[in-house]
């Protein structure tokens, strides 16, 4: 052991003491941490563990876009996840029944002429793909793409954690201390109890300016707080109470937070008017900038590899019987665009050779819901049936990847009027240059002179509790937008933008009750995208009603939104909003509940890795983070909750992540580095398939069979 520690400390003062991009890694450097992933999890647990004096590797498949307009300017939120060298285009499955999955207008086939046809009726003989789900393949991960919103759980969300595992430091307290070490809140004094002032991740809220410059904007807010009850439509019968509104706080820290109702402005994750993410925070490392968390070094040995695609995890097997196999490093392939969810990959390219790096400490996967599942299985870490009918030793049984996939039901409301609002009339979205409001939001000055896209459009939330709900926790967040959004299709960001004149209520139903959804494998080859299917409604939870409760609640908010908009016509005579969807054929409870249930989606797929308690076979995770029958191998993404938290889940998997990085850190001081990995020896090639084959390896655990491991120096 001592003489492996020496060689691991040599080889670590060997390597530049400096955070950088890097293009490509000597396979004699050794990182404290491999990180799989840059996103909400991966820079930020990464950014953590590096301002803690460790040495970390973050590697993920896509490119830095960090310095381009769709990254930066929130108004071009929906734009940057349709951007071809930004967007992972996913295609999920809502139901296991064909008949049932044609139903939603967003369905997507390939047609027979090789075209991709979204709607209710494809050409003859067309293949169904499944609805789509946008992920973000680039630095940043879907940080990079998403609308920026930061709302803070509900205590209960980490309070559950506590309680099913036992660890204390899970509990709401210790994890509001954790917002606080993270937060730079710019919307509040800071004298409001439960915010931080000093953090990394700058938090805002939209400019009241917009309201008051808006007349049919400022009336929606109306229309909904008329719809709320007598006691909010009083306030706005002058600008005080309408500040008083807008300055409501819903990241607060007081007590009752979390059973709070009515109106709130939405906070969001702008820097002076431009998105603000755990890739900033890795950049501003990168400049010896440091976060304020650790320490206040100037260097941080921290790199970022791009356009390499991680395509399993290096397990090295037990030296004694009863140990368990310990994770050592990764294997990965550089090039771009390798993903196939990727829109700009070759699906008949040919893999680059496979390389293999070592973690001196652990491997983190933060591939996010579905691909950290993926490599998992691919690892040889998963449920032993899966594996084995796809050839796939199993290293540990581990039943719970990729099941237990949870996510929202939303679904849309939306109205068209004859004249666009003031505040976006003049926004092309980047079909058109210039494009007037990114000259705005460019050379302003301050958030109201740089305009609508200082806001990714989401102008305000309405909370409020269903009477289906579990208890007195708000379940359902209602944003109004400024669009005409009703969910995610091929080309929906062009569709939700153009003409100013929709209004959109977005109906999220959070704390749903389905657990159900599963992600598996479609093949052995990396490059596939997993086989996701989230058995909506009645194909999933349903063993006492669940399904129809969800149902109800999204038809409750469904008929709030309506007389929202009623009210608004009360205020606008001579500009009226005309309902479009569901639109006026759907008027009963059953037809709404039945639109409801062929027209939901999400877009915060979670909990496919969970934590758990030590006696449940479902738990893939200890409470800290650890991969269970396997050392140095953890996982810190959306996929380790047991339940999805909040309403929208970035911060909550910000949060984690930086327990995670503390938690990691700690560990360190008692846990001694792994020992350096075997040379490399020439094993037999393996077929995977489509052209791809192994050749090359080191001793220990691959995919196909023990004893072997094949990083692809030949075979090809």
């Amino acid at each position: 052991m001592m003489l492996a520690t020496a060689l691991y400390a040599a080889l670590w003062l060997c390597s530049q003491a400096e955070a950088r991009f890097i293009t490509e890694v000597d396979p004699k450097t050794v990182y404290d941490y491999i990180v799989v992933g840059s996103g909400a999890g991966g820079s930020t647990v990464g950014a953590g563990l590096a301002e803690a004096g460790h040495s970390v590797l973050i590697i993920d498949a896509g490119i830095d876009l960090t310095a381009t307009d769709e990254y930066r300017a929130p108004g071009y939120s929906l734009k940057a996840s349709e951007f071809p060298p930004m967007t992972w285009e996913f295609f999920v499955n809502h139901y296991p029944n064909l008949a049932m999955q044609r139903r939603d207008s967003k369905m997507t086939y390939l047609t027979p002429s090789g075209n991709r046809y979204v709607g209710l009726h494809p050409p003859p003989f067309s293949k169904p793909l499944g609805v789509l789900y946008p992920r973000a393949g680039t630095f940043g991960g879907c940080t990079a793409h998403n609308a920026l919103v930061t709302v803070y759980p509900e205590e209960s969300d980490w309070d559950n954690i506590a309680k099913l595992t036992g660890d204390n430091s899970w509990n709401a307290d210790y994890m509001r201390d954790i917002f606080k070490k993270i937060e730079r809140c710019r919307y509040v004094p800071n004298s409001i109890i439960g915010h931080g002032f000093h953090g990394w991740l700058t938090t805002s809220v939209a400019s009241v300016v917009f309201f008051l410059e808006d007349p049919k904007l400022l009336a929606m807010l109306h229309g909904a707080a008329s719809a709320l009850g007598q006691g909010f439509s009083k306030l706005f019968e002058n600008v005080e109470g309408l500040v008083q509104v807008l300055h409501r706080d819903l990241n607060s820290g007081y007590p009752n937070r979390d059973r709070r109702q009515g109106l709130f402005q939405i906070p969001i994750a702008t820097k002076q008017g431009s998105r603000d993410g755990p890739a900033d925070r890795v950049k501003l490392l990168m400049q010896g900038t440091p976060g304020g968390l650790f320490s206040s070094a100037k260097t941080y040995r921290l790199d970022v590899l791009l356009s390499s695609l991680v395509t399993r995890i290096i397990l090295q097997p037990p030296n004694k019987p009863g140990y368990a196999a310990r994770a050592v490093g990764v294997e990965y392939a550089t090039g771009p665009n390798l993903y196939r969810a990727d829109p700009l990959s070759n699906p008949n390219a040919r893999l680059p050779p496979l390389r293999w790096l070592q973690a001196g400490r652990e491997v983190v996967l933060s591939a996010g819901a579905f691909n950290t599942p993926q490599l998992l299985k691919l690892s040889g870490l998963g449920p032993r049936q899966e594996l084995g009918r796809m050839g796939i030793p199993v290293i540990v049984d581990l039943p719970g990847v990729g099941v237990n996939l949870q996510d929202r039901y939303e679904v849309s409301v939306t109205s068209a009027s004859p004249q666009p609002f003031f505040l976006t009339k003049l926004c092309t979205f980047g079909r058109t240059k210039p494009d007037p409001c990114l000259n705005q939001w460019l050379y302003g000055s301050n958030d109201a002179e740089k305009g609508a896209y200082t806001s990714s459009g989401l102008a305000f939330a309405v909370l409020k509790k269903s009477t289906v709900a579990e208890d007195d926790i708000p379940d359902l967040f209602i944003a109004g937008a400024l669009a005409n959004f009703t969910g995610y299709f091929l080309n929906y960001d062009n569709v939700a933008t153009i003409g100013a004149r929709h209004w959109t209520w977005i109906i999220l139903k959070a704390r749903t009750r389905n657990r159900a959804g599963t992600v598996m494998l479609r093949s052995r080859d990396p490059r596939d995208t997993p086989l996701i299917n989230f058995n909506y409604f009645r194909s999933g939870t349903n063993y006492d009603g669940q399904a129809e409760k969800d149902a109800l609640a999204l038809v409750e908010a469904i008929d709030w939104a309506r007389a929202a908009t009623s009210n608004v016509n009360n205020f606008l005579h001579f500009d009226q909003f005309h309902e479009e969807s569901p639109g006026p054929n759907v008027k009963t409870t059953a037809q709404e509940a039945q639109w409801a249930m062929d027209e939901a989606w999400g877009h915060h797929a979670s909990c496919t890795a969970a934590i758990g308690a030590d006696k449940d076979p479902y738990a893939v995770l200890d409470s800290r983070f650890r991969v269970r029958g396997v050392d140095g191998l953890r996982v810190v993404d959306a996929s380790v909750f047991p339940l999805i938290p909040g309403y929208y889940v970035a911060l909550s998997i910000i949060m984690a992540a930086q327990k995670a990085a503390e938690v990691m850190d700690e560990d360190s001081k008692t846990t001694p580095p792994a020992p350096p990995m075997p040379p490399p020896m020439p094993p037999p090639a393996f077929s995977y398939g489509n052209g791809y084959s192994y050749g090359g390896g080191y001793r220990g655990y691959g995919p196909f069979g023990p004893n072997h491991f094949n990083h692809g120096r030949g075979g090809y």
